[in-house]
């Protein structure tokens, strides 16, 4: 983790009145460390190689917190155990039914804009969560 997001990790925390544990610490930087929408038990896996002792109970408070933060987004697709983004950007996802995969997909600032125009008179959007679920073209993406 480098040092502007090692600060920003800090700051966002302290401003919720929580410290930088060394648990918190470690599953940013594991969430950082590969972006693909990893789950809390592959989180888990992961942080063991630096916490061998770490609980999953500790990883999902670490996660709750991180995302209270908005250090991290949460993302619920379908049925399945929710993973978690760190791009923190306006983005969708989209699902692939084949391979399992989770991809990023940009999202225009004009399209978002356009999103939160259509929304009912009064209401302020504070977060968007678009998701498509398909599977790709084996031809093209072997």
């Amino acid at each position: 983790m480098n040092d502007k997001d090692r600060k920003g990790l800090h700051s966002a925390l302290k401003s919720k009145g929580l410290r930088p544990t060394r648990q918190r610490t470690c599953v940013y930087e594991t969430i950082l460390g590969k972006k693909d929408h990893p789950n809390a038990d592959e989180i888990l896996l992961r942080v063991r190689r630096n916490l061998p002792t770490i609980s999953l109970a500790t990883v999902y408070n670490c996660l709750d917190a991180l995302v209270d933060c908005g250090l991290v987004r949460q993302v619920n697709l379908d049925r399945s155990p929710s993973r978690f983004c760190p791009n923190l950007t306006p983005h969708a996802h989209f699902k692939c039914n084949r391979t399992g995969k989770i991809h990023d997909i940009p999202m225009d600032p004009k399209v978002v804009a356009s999103l939160e125009s259509s929304l009912p008179k009064g209401f302020t959007a504070e977060n968007f969560d678009l998701s498509f679920i398909g599977s790709t073209d084996k031809k093209n993406h072997s």
